[in-house]
């Protein structure tokens, strides 16, 4: 549902700068150019926590309030405490000194 409502606020949705421009939200670019990776996947992760209002508007509204949340939640912060992306949950302070392996005999060429 989401996705339909995103397509027709913003029709090129091929940048963080794009999202928070076609929602209408103020950024920072210097943050954006860090972080965007880190924004919208926790903006993808709040859209996954609510479901979207009934009116087209307010549902972009709702968006637009949800993507704000999302920057700034890196303001003041980085991308380790956030841990928005995946490799920053599988590591904690246990983790950081484990070293991954892989079995030789699990490398191939496909």
């Amino acid at each position: 549902m989401w996705q339909e409502i995103l397509e027709q606020a913003v029709p090129d949705l091929s940048s963080a700068e794009a999202f928070l421009e076609g929602l209408e939200v103020p950024y920072d670019p210097a943050l954006v150019r860090v972080y965007r990776l880190h924004i919208l996947r926790r903006f993808h992760d709040y859209l996954g926590e609510v479901a979207p209002a009934a009116e087209p508007e307010a549902a972009l509204r709702q968006a637009a309030d949800l993507l704000q949340r999302a920057h700034d939640d890196f303001i003041g912060s980085d991308a380790r405490t956030e841990k928005a992306l995946g490799v920053y949950q599988r590591s904690g302070a246990a983790d950081r000194h484990t070293v991954a392996t892989i079995p030789l005999d699990q490398i191939r060429r496909q």
